[in-house]
């Protein structure tokens, strides 16, 4: 699916997705913008006609291969970045779903150029993207 997301005429909806396995939570590191570089969990846009539940679990399985169970909706954040001018460059509403890990095997693909299992404690050694730091702050799994 291809829309301009930067400059865009109307915010857009996805979703990100916190999976836990064995006390340990997923962490990607982005491929594109906003935030490329930086880490955060996988998600992605809603399709037009898609539950925002299935967006969840099929952007997972596209950026790391793996079948998760998708949950209970954890928050909703919006993201707005500005440019140098003010203007508005990129404007997401992004659901932060729960999940479990299912099966498969982890790889990072598509958006994705890493991906690890980590802990909570060691989160702080990732540089984290503003929208995960807030929600998981929100959900009390985070202190800043």
């Amino acid at each position: 699916m291809s829309r301009k997301r930067q400059y865009p005429a109307y915010p857009f909806v996805g979703v990100g997705i916190l999976i836990e396995k064995d006390d340990k939570y997923l962490l990607i590191k982005r491929a594109a913008e906003p935030d490329k570089g930086l880490w955060t969990v996988p998600g992605g846009l809603i399709e037009v006609g898609e539950k925002a539940v299935d967006a969840a679990a099929r952007e997972v399985l596209e950026e790391t291969g793996l079948v998760v169970d998708v949950g209970e909706r954890l928050g909703v954040v919006d993201k707005i970045v500005h440019d140098n001018e003010g203007k508005v460059l990129y404007h997401f509403i992004i659901m932060f779903y729960g999940a479990t890990h299912v099966r498969g095997e982890l790889k990072a693909m598509d958006d994705a150029l890493d991906a690890r299992w980590v802990t909570l404690g060691e989160f702080k050694e990732y540089e984290l993207s503003k929208s995960l730091v807030k929600i998981m702050t929100e959900i009390g799994l985070f202190n800043v």
